[in-house]
């Protein structure tokens, strides 16, 4: 069965008859990784970007290998679009917050706009989604979160930690609260992964901390795709609250970074 949803004034066909799953941040990077394994399993893949071509590159590509999907642009800071967002699918069974920033300054050249910036984004995005979700979600929905280990700390990113960091709290305290309703919620936290957002740290600091990587290599997209995956099952009903470190085995060490 397909339904008709009509995203930014055009129609767009969502598969209905198979369990909807919404992607924020999956016109690149980790969010299309997980986008397309999403489908693989099986989900009708919602593709939300605040890019139009990206989300719809990444849709089509789904499309095109024999999956289910369409895109959705959307702006997580704004309530209303939000809101538009969830009421407009036809179910709704995962949602997977992925969408973020990430940028590298000195603790002492931080301003309050830089906080205000990535808890925005990182943080605010993720509970505004969510909250939403929540109230579609059915018995046994699943929300998964994407943190970071540097939540543990890493240097000349305090902005992206502290935000990082509120978002293992807000999976904690929402696995909690949406427990009696059957909804699990669970984060992932990747260490290093190979994307753009690596690319943004200085050649020197992308080598000391691949350094450190017990597996000399940083994550793939694929990686962490795997590992939502995990947690979106329909046969996994009995884990929620959980922090999962996908790092290559770096916090084995102790070491902080990201």
């Amino acid at each position: 069965m397909s339904e008709t949803q009509v995203q930014n004034g055009q129609q767009t066909e969502v598969n209905g008859s198979k369990p909807i799953a919404a992607v924020t941040g999956a016109g690149g990077g980790i969010g299309a990784a997980i986008a397309r394994r999403l489908a693989a399993d099986g989900y009708h893949v919602c593709v939300i970007d605040i890019a139009q071509e990206a989300a719809d590159a990444v849709a089509e590509g789904i499309r095109a290998n024999g999956g289910s999907a369409h895109s959705a642009v959307v702006d997580l800071r704004d309530e209303d679009s939000v809101a538009q967002l969830v009421a407009g699918l036809p179910r709704l069974d995962a949602v997977v917050n992925n969408a973020g920033i990430f940028d590298e300054r000195a603790f002492i050249n931080l301003t309050a706009e830089d906080f205000r910036r990535h808890y925005e984004l990182n943080l605010i995005a993720v509970f505004r989604l969510s909250r939403h979700a929540s109230m579609r979600l059915p018995q046994g929905g699943k929300i998964v979160n994407i943190a970071s280990r540097a939540y543990l700390g890493a240097k000349n990113h305090a902005h992206y930690v502290a935000a990082k960091a509120a978002v293992v709290g807000l999976t904690r305290a929402m696995a909690l609260e949406l427990m009696p309703q059957g909804i699990l919620v669970n984060a992932i936290a990747p260490g290093l992964v190979d994307t753009p957002m690596l690319k943004a740290l200085t050649p020197e600091r992308r080598a000391a901390q691949l350094a450190l990587q017990p597996t000399g290599r940083a994550a793939r997209p694929e990686d962490i795709a795997n590992a939502v995956a995990f947690f979106a099952s329909p046969q996994m009903d009995f884990v929620t609250g959980q922090i999962l470190m996908v790092d290559g085995g770096k916090s084995l060490g102790g070491a902080t970074g990201i």
